[in-house]
């Protein structure tokens, strides 16, 4: 089956890889047809629906026979109410301290899951519009078009059902051709009233109709639909709006697709495939793996369509929260435990700032909050990020050994690193990066205090989800996860501090990433999960290598001590098997293998996830949906941070640049096709954004990189590894050195340098 994969994808490189001496136009870089999301129908299930979405507003495109629906959300409805019976006199650090020294841990779970367990603060789904279609039309099929990101419906014979969620207007659009009647029904959702809240005020008027919606705290919110007979069509508008947007929802509604309507379907359409056409721009990439690349695609949408700036960013679902009559799954909140940094950790190489900004927006404006959270629950200055919360940054609790844990806040601050180091941005780094990063820092220097050896170590320590919430998730401080994190923040800080000029802060951050201790590893070199303990089962979050994958504290280049570690490392986990894994299990660790140079084994993770762990639609579902036994996970839930792993895992096969010395200021070595998988013979790549802010475009063909282009994003020294074999390069311009394993040259930013590589 992947012979067939590979011969069926060489119609897809001849568009990206017909040159091999300089990039495509950047029009050329929008998605074409054969990397759209097509669907059978009918489509039966909420979470197999073709996904749309301006960052607001969600909306979710199924149906079969003449029923066509339209599942919406909006990224901002929440109840926020603390869960019922809290007792917050306990709800503290000092408390769940004193009683995992007493050894209670039923009490401790009493009192840090009960914040969890309550079915609110919840996020909310929006509801359901259904749209009954002429008589006798019978769907047939689904589609995204990536390029304009526009879903469409089929019937045979018939012009297609057409509908976008506006990037530039807050308003949704559905065009039904014909001239025969079209109804449609506006549902409320099923789950709201589990929280308690008044049936909607339901109203109709001149072919619009809406319900109104109270929810907590005094909260409203309106779904709005509006249609109008426009060119034989039916042109349908729709919204959601809220009492966040003003004192009257239905009015901004009314006005929202009145305007819409106004231009026509058409009109509203030509600035949306503008914005889209922009995003597509970013960057391209070509691999010879159709299913790899259909979903590398489909995750880049993703970014577009569900992480906004000016909107809140992707929880576990994005802007697509069930629709099963329900609340959602887990809350539908913002797990930082993992979920919320590996959804953000694709966009930079990708080049999609402004909408991964979107995460970075929210722990910014939340710093008020995070600062009262670390003096509230820790007692203690500085900021602290709840390792499991709500929009508004509300602690949820739930497993408090890991939704509690200081560093998860700490991990949070890798993210701000990233985005500086991946735009070079000044501004950047001294207005947001390093102020929000060095508040997290004094939090967690605040915690540690030396042990008898002078290493510094927190009061608790855990490892995700390591035994659950059983007394024996509490590890012996530091845990190989929390030395990790703790060391990455630290050692970001200082490289973040010497780039703004504060010698001194860097010079104190280097130290205390120091007094951190070595991780912990067994005498044969496999990374254990704490000083006492290995890992000994199949577990599904990769903590204790997070050394490896994503911090690079621990690299193939560090020497034979780290190569070490690594080979046994992963040996261990080889041995110990997948059953205890979920999907993002594989999507990481595809990633982890590939940024250690094994790029078989990544290619093998990535299939068998992309084979196993994805709904039709393409989200990623927790369990193996083909029940071939990868895990003993069957269940269905779909949580997006797989997706983004997925797509990380390509950016890594095809580019990496990292420091062989982390925290060492504009020390970053750029590595050009490091772990392709040898059936690839042939890929490309077209500006994608390496650390230091650089812009690189290559080619391969097979088998061989035979071009290169790299933008500097920086004064200085350019790195680049030697990947090529000892063959024969002619650069473009003087000046280029080989200095070790490395070619060296000194660039200013904006230069560009490009590299034909002969002897093929």
């Amino acid at each position: 089956m992947r012979v067939q994969r590979i011969l069926a994808i060489f119609l897809v490189l001849a568009v990206g890889a017909a040159s091999a001496t300089a990039p495509d136009p950047a029009d050329s870089r929008l998605p074409g047809p054969e990397l759209n999301l097509t669907l059978q129908a009918p489509i039966t299930s909420w979470d197999e629906a073709i996904p749309l979405g301006n960052g607001l507003l969600g909306g979710l495109l199924w149906g079969e026979g003449n029923q066509l629906r339209i599942s919406l959300d909006r990224g901002d409805l929440w109840d926020e109410r603390p869960a019922d019976g809290i007792e917050l006199d306990k709800f503290n650090y000092r408390t769940a301290r004193q009683l995992v020294a007493a050894g209670k841990n039923d009490e401790f779970n009493r009192i840090f899951d009960k914040a969890y367990d309550d079915l609110h603060p919840t996020k909310l789904p929006a509801g359901r519009v259904e749209i009954a279609l002429p008589a006798g039309y019978r769907l047939a099929s689904f589609e995204l078009n990536l390029a304009t990101a526009e879903g469409r419906a089929r019937a045979a014979d018939a012009e297609p059902i057409s509908a976008f969620f506006s990037a530039t207007d807050r308003v949704a659009l559905v065009r039904v051709p014909g001239t025969d009647a079209v109804s449609f029904e506006v549902r409320r959702p099923a789950g709201l009233a589990k929280l308690g809240y008044p049936d909607a005020r339901a109203g109709e008027q001149d072919g619009a109709r809406w319900f109104e919606q109270e929810t907590a705290g005094g909260r409203r919110f309106c779904v709005f639909v509006a249609s109008r007979r426009i060119a034989a069509a039916t042109v349908i508008a729709l919204t959601v709006t809220s009492t966040r947007d003003g004192a009257d929802p239905i009015g901004r509604a009314r006005r929202l697709t009145g305007a819409a309507l106004d231009r026509g379907y058409n009109g509203s359409l030509e600035p949306h495939v503008a914005w889209w056409r922009d995003f597509w721009r970013s960057s391209r990439v070509a691999i010879p793996d159709a299913a790899a690349l259909r979903h590398y695609y489909l995750t880049q949408y993703f970014y577009g369509a569900a992480s906004r700036r000016n909107a809140p960013p992707m929880p576990l679902q994005g802007v697509w929260t069930a629709d099963a009559g329900g609340l959602p799954p887990w809350k539908g909140d913002y797990h930082n435990d993992l979920n919320t940094q590996m959804t953000y950790m694709a966009y930079q190489a990708a080049g999609h700032f402004e909408e991964g900004s979107a995460f970075l927006d929210l722990l910014w404006n939340l710093l008020p909050r995070f600062r009262r959270f670390a003096r509230e629950f820790y007692d203690v200055p500085g900021a602290a990020v709840p390792g499991v919360m709500t929009l508004e940054g509300q602690p949820l609790g739930g497993w408090g050994q890991y939704s509690l844990s200081p560093t998860m806040s700490a991990w949070c601050g890798h993210l701000f690193y990233l985005h500086w180091r991946y735009t070079m941005d000044a501004t950047f780094l001294r207005e947001r990066a390093y102020p929000w990063s060095r508040e997290v820092g004094t939090f967690v220097l605040s915690l540690l205090k030396p042990d008898t050896n002078g290493v510094l170590v927190l009061p608790l320590s855990s490892s995700p989800e390591i035994h659950d919430n059983s007394a024996r998730a509490w590890l012996m401080p530091n845990s190989n996860f929390d030395v990790a994190c703790m060391r990455m923040l630290f050692l970001g800080l200082s490289e973040m501090a010497a780039a703004s000029g504060q010698a001194a802060d860097a010079r104190r951050w280097t130290e205390a990433a120091t007094h951190l201790g070595p991780l912990h590893a067994n005498a044969n070199g496999v990374l254990k999960l704490d000083a006492a303990s290995d890992l000994t089962e199949s577990h599904r979050h990769l903590s204790n290598l997070m050394s490896i994958h994503p911090f690079n504290l621990v690299t193939v280049e560090g020497g034979s001590s780290d190569r070490r570690e690594i080979a046994a490392s992963l040996g261990d986990w080889d041995r110990l098997g997948t059953r205890g894994w979920v999907g993002y299990s594989f999507s990481w660790m595809a990633c982890l293998r590939a940024r250690v140079g094994d790029g078989d084994a990544a290619w093998r993770n990535l299939d068998i996830y992309l084979r196993a762990f994805i709904l039709r639609n393409g989200f990623h579902a927790n369990g193996d949906q083909l029940k071939a036994g990868y895990t003993s996970a069957t269940y269905r839930p779909f949580t997006l941070e797989g997706n983004f792993l997925a797509a990380q895992a390509l950016h890594e096969m095809l580019l990496q640049t990292w420091s062989p010395t982390p925290g060492v200021l504009d020390t970053e070595v750029i590595r050009i096709f490091p772990a392709v998988p040898h059936a690839w013979a042939d890929a490309s790549f077209d500006d994608l954004h390496a650390e230091g802010g650089h812009l690189v475009s290559a080619r391969r063909e097979h088998g061989r990189t035979t071009w290169l282009r790299i933008t500097a994003g920086r004064d200085g020294v350019l790195r680049l590894r030697d990947t090529f074999g000892g063959r024969t390069i002619r650069w473009s311009r003087p000046g280029v050195q080989k200095i070790g394993s490395n070619f060296e040259v000194t660039l200013k930013r904006g230069d560009v340098i490009e590299g034909t590589i002969g002897g093929l």
